[in-house]
Parts: structure tokens; sequence; C-alpha cells
């Protein structure tokens, strides 16, 4: 079995499948997916994550605010506790910090990070982190707020060596998308060489960044089958071998999931 580590299954383009989102997890079980974690970015669509896991056994779901939602409103951390208590929730966020596309915000994204490291510690949840041109204060802040106990995952992983190794040294997850097989991403291919296999995990982050040979078009959790083929031939193991570890890995991060 292989899982969407991370997927919006509330904006796929559903064109091609007759507006239906149970077509498209079809496809994708019929590929060997057999979980997918619907990522939440913001207080207005809780509800819509929520209801997508609750109708699909093998769909779980994370509530949080994306770094680039801030200004669509904060939680607090009572608020973000309280969040955490609805059905089928296995992790916050995704948190974090983006200062590639906005730097007006720094502040108030590094207030919604640390409520959401803080409610991960006292909930006893993982945190799904994206980070972009942020690396120190992502890790500072980690360092800083976070609980090493229910750590989480810095996921769609972008960035350098160096910081995936500081993560790691916090017990944090990788996750890697369709980026690693872009023919520009040689620094994040060794990065995939790299880590240590029990702290790899996959994801397609669909409806965004489709992988080689889907490059340009919209994405889908189906896809993540070619994401995990990439890096099980990069690393010199069997497909198998690498989708039963990322499993694993998985339900040892996301422990509500198992």
């Amino acid at each position: 079995m292989l899982v969407d580590s991370h997927c919006h299954l509330d904006r796929l383009k559903l064109d091609k499948f007759d507006g239906d989102l149970d077509a498209v997890l079809e496809l994708a079980r019929s590929r060997g997916v057999g979980r997918f974690l619907c990522v939440g970015i913001s207080l207005e669509n809780v509800d819509r994550v929520v209801d997508i896991a609750g109708r699909h056994e093998d769909v779980v779901c994370s509530v949080g605010v994306h770094p680039l939602d801030v200004d669509s409103g904060l939680a607090d951390v009572d608020k973000l506790l309280e969040l955490a208590q609805k059905p089928k929730v296995v992790a916050l966020g995704e948190t974090g910090l983006d200062y590639y596309y906005s730097t007006d915000t720094r502040e108030i994204q590094q207030q919604s990070f640390t409520a959401h490291l803080q409610a991960a510690g006292r909930a006893r949840l993982p945190v799904i982190v994206h980070t972009r041109d942020a690396r120190d204060d992502t890790i500072r802040l980690i360092r800083e707020h976070g609980d090493p106990e229910h750590a989480g995952v810095l996921h769609c992983f972008t960035e350098s060596w160096e910081m995936a190794k500081a993560a790691l040294d916090l017990n944090y997850y990788i996750s890697l998308s369709g980026i690693v097989t872009f023919k520009n991403a040689g620094e994040l291919r060794d990065v995939a060489q790299k880590l240590p296999l029990d702290r790899l995990l996959v994801e397609t982050d669909s409806p965004y960044l489709a992988p080689i040979p889907y490059r340009g078009k919209p994405n889908i959790p189906a896809y993540v089958r070619e994401v995990a083929e990439f890096i099980a031939e990069l690393r010199g193991i069997p497909y198998e071998q690498l989708a039963e570890i990322t499993t694993e890995n998985f339900h040892r991060l996301f422990k509500r999931a198992a």
C-alpha cells in the first residue's frame, strides 16, 4: 500500500471526472494508494476537509492555517485545540512560514506558526509544516516551541540538506512531492538520496506540482505512485519496499491515522 501523505481533496480539479471526487480516489486506489491525508489550509475550509474525511473510510484530515492564508483569519492555541477534536483529524496544519510570496506578514506568520506548534504539543499531534525562503526562522521556531515527542513533517520539501538535517535532529520527517522528478531539482534529489528511509514520506500536494510526465497538468492523488517510483529508482531499492517503508512511516507519525 502507498499513502498520499498530503493532498488537498477539496481543491482538486474534477472536470475530467465529471465532478466526482469518488472517481479520483478510486483511480488512486487502483494504483495501490490506500490512504489519503486531506490537508486543511484555513479556518474557512475546516468543515470541507472534515466532511471529505468523514465520507471516505481511507481519508483522514488535518486542520490549520497556511502561512499565505493568515489574512483570512487566525486560530489561537485554544481554537486549534478545539479543531483538533473534530472527527478524523490526525494533525495540525498546514502551517509554517513563507517569505517567498509574502514578506509583509512575517510577524503574523510567526505568530500563527507558534500557536500551531504549541497547540500540537498540548494535543499530542504532529504538525504539517510549509516552509519557503524561511529556513532559519522555521527551524528556530520549531526548536523553541515544538514538542520533539510529537514533532511533524516538513512537507513538499524543496530546501537544502542542511535544513533537512536540522529538521531530522528535531525528530521531524521529510515529505517529497513531484518536484523531485523535475529536471532542475538536482539539489533536492541529493537530499532524497541522503534522507534516512525511516523519516521519508511521499505526497502529491495535489492539485499542484504534478510529477513528470504530468508536469503542467492538474495533479491528482494517483500520481503519488510516480513520486514513489522515482525515489525508489533514485535510491536503488524496489518500489514495493519504498511503498511499505513510507506507509509505515506515515502511521508512525500520524498515530491517530493508525
